[in-house]
């Protein structure tokens, strides 16, 4: 079982991209793998409850940790509330999980 972090900055409204992105998070963890979603930047924005929140609430019920950057929430305004399956973590997760030897994926 290996361990991937993947790093989310774009968000679905504007990127058609970022659901693709999610779906690689639940193949993965499907696959048996330890797997981390760590919404950055305006990744954080289908964190709030809303319609673009339920995929993000799918990859953490197949078995991915969704993480959203709290400084990223801060910066958008986006205050607690976050949809079903979405934690709040410092960036510091991401150097952890790196340090740990997760292989990274950015988009």
């Amino acid at each position: 079982m290996a361990k991937y972090l993947l790093i989310e900055s774009r968000d679905p409204y504007t990127d058609r991209d970022v659901p693709g992105h999610y779906q690689v998070a639940r193949d993965l963890a499907k696959d048996g793998n330890e797997v981390t979603l760590f919404l950055v930047q305006n990744g954080v924005f289908p964190a709030r409850p809303g319609q673009a929140s339920g995929e993000l609430t799918a990859t953490a019920q197949a078995g991915v940790t969704v993480l959203a950057d709290e400084f990223s929430l801060r910066e958008r305004g986006i205050a607690g509330g976050l949809t079903e399956g979405v934690a709040s973590a410092p960036l510091d997760t991401v150097v952890d999980q790196l340090a740990d030897g997760a292989k990274a994926l950015w988009h």
